[in-house]
């Protein structure tokens, strides 16, 4: 294992798609899985990628993937579940409705990865993005404990452990934003055609 790397990217891609109506990660933005995309930004930096989704649809992209150890519990349970299969002390944590996240918008996060941080997020328009975020191991523990009280709110957990917030660049936003529903979609699609 490349000690440099040392690190795992999670992937959470159980979410329920409520509002877009099909599954997300396997959207397709020029012609490529959104997950694709969050496959890519991580690869330059990881040594190891974990998907966290019971969608057994996302097994093509030959990578591991880990369903929740407590089913139906939002975004917290992803992170337990992601965080309980790493094997190393710092986790990328991404969403897969994020597709134009980059790798050198990741690796800010990294510079902190030595800082004694249990979280260290991006904030962006006044508003945190706990989705994109570089998660201590150690964290799966506060997962359960909330889990355990029926609590699935991420800022919830956010807000419980040390955390640190980077505000993005204006020019930066773009690249994390989720993509929710179809009108989300057609705008990138045509903020990239432009």
């Amino acid at each position: 294992m490349n000690k440099e790397k040392d690190i795992t990217g999670i992937i959470l891609a159980g979410g329920k798609s409520s509002r877009m109506g099909k599954e997300k990660g396997l959207l397709l933005l020029n012609n490529k899985p959104f997950i694709q995309y969050s496959i890519e930004a991580l690869q330059p930096l990881v040594n190891q990628i974990i998907i966290v989704s019971s969608n057994t649809d996302y097994d093509v992209f030959g990578i591991k993937r880990v369903e929740d150890i407590i089913p139906d519990s939002g975004p917290v349970a992803g992170l337990h579940a992601g965080l309980t299969h790493s094997k190393t002390e710092n986790n990328l944590v991404v969403s897969c409705d994020a597709p134009l996240l980059t790798t050198t918008l990741l690796e800010k996060l990294l510079h902190y990865k030595k800082e004694d941080n249990d979280i260290v997020q991006f904030e962006a328009e006044g508003k945190t993005i706990p989705l994109t975020a570089l998660y201590k191991k150690r964290c799966s523990h506060k997962c359960l404990e909330l889990l355990l009280l029926e609590e699935r709110r991420l800022r919830k957990l956010v807000s419980a452990l040390q955390t640190k917030t980077i505000s993005l660049l204006k020019k930066e936003y773009a690249l994390v934003a989720n993509i929710n529903t179809i009108e989300d979609l057609k705008a990138i699609t045509n903020a990239i055609e432009h």
